[in-house]
């Protein structure tokens, strides 16, 4: 099957990964300069430097559809497509799968059904059978549930501990503007360190520290513009013996569920069921 992933972030990412492993023909839709950071477990610098890899997986970005299909024909890498709408390239590639990994947590979810057979939404404000097909869970206390009827849980806001931290381990912007740093993810950092600035255009530039010590897990990409409130900068306490790279735990049990609500679909028609009530 062909299935487009809206998004580029780890969860997107590993959901790709998954279905292109599984044999399926995988196709991914960014945002222009999307503000990831956790890039080195996502598919994220293929925006901006043409290709990524991840765990053997290379995703590949692509100007046109024909050479997405070459890359699709040759199963080299997954074509990454920047800036189209969800819509226009839906109509083009004719997808039979429609997966939203964007990720967006409070922003209220476009209607998706009737885009490709089968829509799949992932997180908060996704109600099945509303907006799309079905909806899979991407909070902790439900992590992976696949949602044929009803909505997924609310944004949460509070993320998994590590290493005893939650939210100390993040930096969001403080202001909007262009990001910029000269530090690299896996870099070890001490608490108070300074780790990027932001040139916003009410004055001087302002400097990012590092909340607590430990290793550089998520950093956005320098140069990219960021918006007051965005999740910038995250730290593992665990310093050298953290992930920072490589999927996650989190990212592959939303991908299973994914994959699981596809091979029901496939296996039992439940959309076209419902659709005929």
């Amino acid at each position: 099957m062909r299935v487009l992933v809206m998004g580029i972030n780890d969860i997107a990412s590993a959901v790709g990964w998954l279905l292109w492993r599984n044999g399926q023909e995988v196709v991914f839709l960014s945002e222009p300069a999307p503000t990831v950071t956790r890039r080195l477990m996502a598919f994220a610098d293929a925006v901006f430097d043409g290709t990524a890899e991840l765990e053997g997986v290379v995703a590949r970005r692509v100007e046109t559809v024909r050479e997405a299909e070459a890359l699709l024909a040759a199963r080299t890498a997954i074509p990454l497509f920047v800036g189209w709408s969800f819509g226009e390239l839906s109509t083009v590639l004719r997808p039979s799968v429609l997966v939203d990994a964007r990720m967006r947590k409070r922003a209220q979810p476009e209607c998706l059904l009737g885009l490709a057979p089968l829509t799949v939404g992932l997180g908060p404000g996704f109600v099945a059978g509303e907006q799309v097909d079905v909806a899979v869970e991407t909070s902790w206390e439900e992590l992976g549930r696949v949602r044929w009827e009803g909505a997924n849980l609310p944004f949460a806001g509070e993320p998994r501990e590590i290493g005893g931290l939650r939210r100390q381990r993040y930096v969001y912007a403080p202001v909007s503007g262009r990001w910029r740093t000269e530090r690299s993810i896996g870099e070890l950092v001490a608490e108070g360190q300074a780790v990027a600035w932001i040139e916003s255009q009410d004055g001087e530039p302002l400097l990012v520290r590092a909340p607590v010590t430990g290793a550089i897990r998520g950093l956005t990409r320098d140069g990219v513009l960021v918006e007051a409130g965005s999740k910038v900068l995250e730290i593992d306490p665990r310093g050298s013996a953290g992930q920072w790279q490589g999927l996650g735990e989190r990212p592959q049990r939303v991908a299973d569920g994914v994959w699981s609500a596809i091979v029901t679909w496939r296996n039992a028609g439940v959309v076209t069921e419902r659709r005929n009530r």
